[in-house]
């Protein structure tokens, strides 16, 4: 028995509620009695009981309406309700039980087996009791380690994109381009791949493999890298190297990104038309990753500052690339680029180079080293 438990009694006849009472408090229960059904529903919203003693017919909300109201909702489904009634028929006793009862005793009742139905009872409730808590405890801690396991992989994505953005602009820093080329590419690529609507993982990798579209440079001569002059013929082919050269540091890899890197490094040159390089492919056989690739790094070219040219405003070189997206760029790509004008606008502005200080000590540190690799190629 549980010391102390509540026992609500509900019954329309107070002869019966004494009696009750009389019977359970001087084992040790806490009675606690309603005259009819709403009086019930009251007691139980003010006190919850641990069981109820439930008569099945009473006037206006009769036991088995109460029942049915407790059994239905979260907070009072798991009091034990024993229906008490004086009606034998099997069918009372079936209706009980659908309206949700979990015992049933016909009047009159015996003490000793009244004491044995609330006291077998108590003991199912403790243990549902028992069970909700590990339940509860349960989601809690589930729900605390998701949000952990969340909060991991968002730093450990934060930096796994630095890292890529850092090796990537090892190969840019000899080159004119900053680490905000870098991160501009991602951003471009991501919302034109979202806009096409790739799986979300799909759109999640190009975001890394993008930055990694030049990592072949590191493989080009600085006297061909850092002319400030139009490269000749024999230049040009020496540069076109920089995405075969590209695909050979990234191949190999088992991880997602870096496969797509390599995919990307090799192919971000070709063309709808088949004119591009280093293979001539042409239409579908360019994978798409590449033409995501091309025209956010077509875009980012034309509106960026290059030795030889000044950046040309965003309108312009949305134009210039729709003077091409016939032979140069796949139809669909160039669509959904041209549907996030203002959204490539804001990445540009959110994305754009250092500040003017870092800036200048950035140039002067690529000067020193121009200054430094000529010196020694005259040498030779």
């Amino acid at each position: 028995m549980a010391k102390g438990a509540i026992v609500l009694v509900v019954d329309d006849e107070e002869p019966n509620r004494k009696l009750i009472r009389a019977l359970l408090e001087p084992l040790g229960y806490t009675v606690i009695a309603a005259g009819n059904g709403q009086e019930a529903l009251d007691k139980i919203a003010e006190t919850p009981p641990d069981i109820i003693l439930m008569d099945a017919i009473m006037p206006k909300i009769g036991g088995l309406e109460v029942t049915r109201r407790l059994k239905a909702r979260e907070e009072t489904r798991i009091i034990p309700v024993i229906m008490i009634t004086g009606l034998r028929d099997i069918d009372d006793k079936v209706s009980a039980f659908e309206a949700g009862a979990d015992d049933f005793l016909t009047k009159p009742f015996e003490r000793v087996e009244l004491r044995a139905r609330i006291a077998s009872l108590l003991k199912v409730k403790a243990y549902n009791e028992q069970k909700l808590r590990y339940q509860k405890e349960l989601e809690a801690e589930v729900e605390k380690r998701t949000r952990q396991l969340s909060e991991t992989h968002g730093r450990l994505r934060a930096a796994s994109l630095e890292m890529v953005f850092r090796l990537s602009k090892a190969a840019e820093f000899r080159d004119e381009d900053t680490g905000s080329h870098l991160k501009r590419m991602s951003h471009y690529t991501e919302a034109i791949s979202r806009r096409l609507g790739l799986a979300e993982r799909t759109v999640d990798t190009i975001l890394y493999a993008a930055p990694m579209h030049d990592v072949g440079k590191i493989g080009i001569p600085d006297r061909i890298l850092l002319k400030p002059e139009k490269l000749d013929e024999q230049e040009m082919r020496i540069m076109m190297l920089h995405t075969s050269i590209g695909a050979q540091i990234l191949h190999g890899s088992t991880e997602g990104f870096l496969k797509l890197g390599e995919v990307i490094a090799l192919t971000h040159h070709e063309r709808w038309d088949g004119l591009g390089y280093p293979r001539g492919l042409s239409k579908t056989e360019v994978p798409l990753a590449g033409y995501i690739t091309a025209i956010a790094d077509v875009f980012d070219a034309l509106t960026s500052k290059r030795p030889y040219k000044e950046a040309f405003p965003v309108e312009r070189a949305m134009d210039m690339i729709r003077a091409e997206h016939a032979t140069h760029f796949h139809p669909e790509v160039t669509e959904a680029f041209f549907s996030l004008s203002s959204e490539m606008q804001e990445i540009r502005s959110k994305y754009d180079d250092a500040t003017e200080a870092e800036s200048a000590l950035f140039e002067i540190a690529k000067w020193l080293k121009r200054d430094e690799r000529r010196a020694a190629a005259e040498g030779n």
